[in-house]
C-alpha cells in the first residue's frame, strides 16, 4: 500500500520517530500512516541498520539486467530448465549455484526473463472467466465477528484405512475463532452446503464468506465462476468474496491456522473418519479456549466471539430489485428471453430470476440481487460479461420484489 503524502523520507522519518521514540504498536502507527505492517517492518529494519540514510529509496533495476547476461549462462539456463521442465527459477538457480558455485548467476527473476526470450516459459492468458470481480479492490477488513468468515478447504490426505479426508475449515476473521473443522470425503457442493446450514443454525448469518476459487466455492466454467453455492450465500444476503487466484497470503490467518492445524491433527492421520474428527474437536476446543493467540494481545479466540444477530431463515429470502428493474427467470438452460432474444447465462442461475435494467442508449444491465452479471448490447445483440456489486438497495425504495420460488 503506498504512502499518503508526497514527502516520502519526511513521512518515513514521521513514522520511525512514532515507533522508536514514542513506542507506538507497529500495527497502529502502520494504520496512521497508510501502510501495510510488511512495509512498516521493512522500514524499521533498514532505519535500525543503517539510520536515517537508509530509509532513501533503492534502485529497483536488476543487479544483472537480463540483456548482459552471457550467452554461456543463458545457455546453462535454457539446457537445464529442457532437462526440468517442472523447475521454476528459484530452484534452478539454486541447482546451477550448487553445481558451479563460481559462476555469476543471475537472480531468479532474470533467470525468468531468459527463459521468457527463450520461448521456454509462455505467458499465462487469463480466461474471461479468471477476471470475475469476486473481491473488491481491496479485501474487507473487519472490526467486529460475523462481518468476514473465512472458508478453505484443507489439502485432502489419506486415514490409515485408506480414504481420502478433505477437512472443510470456516473462521470468523475478526476473532480468530474455529466455527469448524469437519473431515468430509470430499469437496462436493452438497455436502459443503450441508455444513454451512450447521454453521448458520448454530452461529448466525456472516455478512462476508471469504474463500479461493476452487470447487466448490467457484465454478471455471460458469458465467464469473458463479457457483451454486455462491448462488445460495447471495440468496442469504451473504457477498461471496474471494482471492486472487495463486495468492494464498490474501488469507494469510487462515493459511497460518491450516499449518497448525496439519502439524498437530495428522502426523499421524486417524484410523477412520471418526476418529480423525475426535482430533479435530478436540484441537479446536483448545484453539479456541485456551491457547493464546498473538494477534488477540495473548487472550484465546472465544474471549472475543459472539454469535451474529442474523439469524438463519427457514425459507430462503425473496432477492429485491428496484421497481425500474425488469424481471425474468432463467430456464433450465441458463438462458434469459429478453424482447425477441435468447440470452445465455449460465445453468448455475437455472430457476432464479436476474433484473434486467436499461443503462444507456442499448445497452442493459443484468443483474442477480446485488451482483451485475454483465451488460446486453442490442447493437451486437450479445451479452459482455462484467462482475461487480452493488451496495444493497434502500428498502424505501424497494416497490416489489422477484417472485422467485422458494427454496429451503
Amino acid at each position: 500500500m503506498p504512502w499518503s503524502t508526497p514527502c516520502l523520507m519526511s513521512q518515513r522519518l514521521e513514522f520511525i520517530h512514532a515507533v522508536v521514540e514514542h513506542h507506538v504498536p507497529m500495527r497502529a502507527a502502520c494504520r496512521q500512516y497508510g501502510i501495510s505492517e510488511k512495509t512498516g517492518y521493512k522500514w524499521l529494519h533498514r532505519f535500525l541498520r543503517g539510520g536515517p540514510a537508509a530509509l532513501a529509496d533503492r534502485s529497483h533495476a536488476p543487479v544483472v539486467p537480463a540483456h548482459q547476461v552471457s550467452p554461456a549462462i543463458s545457455a546453462a539456463i535454457c539446457a537445464l530448465r529442457e532437462a526440468e521442465p517442472a523447475w521454476g527459477a528459484r530452484k534452478i538457480r539454486q541447482v546451477l549455484r550448487d553445481e558451479q558455485p563460481t559462476l555469476p548467476w543471475p537472480a531468479a527473476s532474470t533467470i525468468t526473463t531468459v527463459l521468457k526470450r527463450a520461448g521456454q516459459i509462455r505467458p499465462r492468458h487469463r480466461s474471461v472467466h479468471e477476471r470475475a470481480a469476486w473481491a473488491r479492490s481491496t479485501l474487507t477488513t473487519p472490526q467486529a465477528p460475523n462481518e468476514v468468515w473465512t472458508a478453505d478447504f484443507k489439502g485432502e490426505f489419506r486415514l490409515t484405512s485408506g480414504p481420502y479426508c478433505y477437512p472443510l475449515t470456516v473462521v470468523d476473521l475478526a476473532s480468530r475463532f474455529i466455527l469448524d473443522v469437519r473431515a468430509l470425503p470430499s469437496t462436493a457442493s452438497a455436502g459443503t452446503q450441508a455444513e454451512f446450514i450447521r454453521h448458520f443454525e448454530c452461529y448466525g448469518l456472516p455478512a462476508v464468506i471469504r474463500t479461493d476459487n476452487g470447487v466448490p466455492f467457484g465454478a471455471p466454467l460458469a458465467l464469473g465462476g458463479l457457483s451454486a453455492l455462491a448462488v445460495w450465500f447471495i440468496r442469504l444476503g451473504i457477498r461471496p468474496e474471494r482471492i486472487a487466484k495463486g495468492v494464498p497470503q490474501e488469507n494469510g490467518a487462515h493459511e497460518r491456522m491450516h499449518r497448525t492445524l496439519k502439524a498437530e491433527t495428522t502426523r499421524p492421520p486417524g484410523a477412520t473418519f471418526v476418529a480423525q474428527q475426535q482430533r479435530f474437536d478436540r484441537w479446536r476446543d483448545t484453539f479456541n479456549r485456551r491457547r493464546p493467540h498473538e494477534a488477540l494481545g495473548m487472550t484465546p479466540p472465544a474471549a472475543h466471539y459472539a454469535i451474529s444477530a442474523r439469524r438463519y431463515p427457514r425459507r430462503l429470502p425473496i432477492l429485491e430489485y428496484p421497481p425500474q428493474v425488469e424481471l425474468r427467470r432463467v430456464d433450465a438452460s441458463g438462458t434469459i428471453h429478453w424482447r425477441a432474444e435468447r440470452i445465455f447465462l449460465t445453468k448455475v442461475l437455472a430457476a432464479e430470476y436476474v433484473g434486467v435494467e436499461e443503462t444507456g442508449d442499448g445497452e442493459w444491465a443484468i443483474t442477480f440481487g446485488p451482483l451485475r452479471l454483465g451488460y446486453y448490447r442490442t447493437a451486437v445483440a450479445a451479452f459482455v460479461e462484467a462482475l461487480a456489486w452493488s451496495p444493497p438497495p434502500d428498502s424505501a425504495t424497494l416497490s416489489r420484489t422477484a417472485l422467485t420460488p422458494q427454496r429451503t
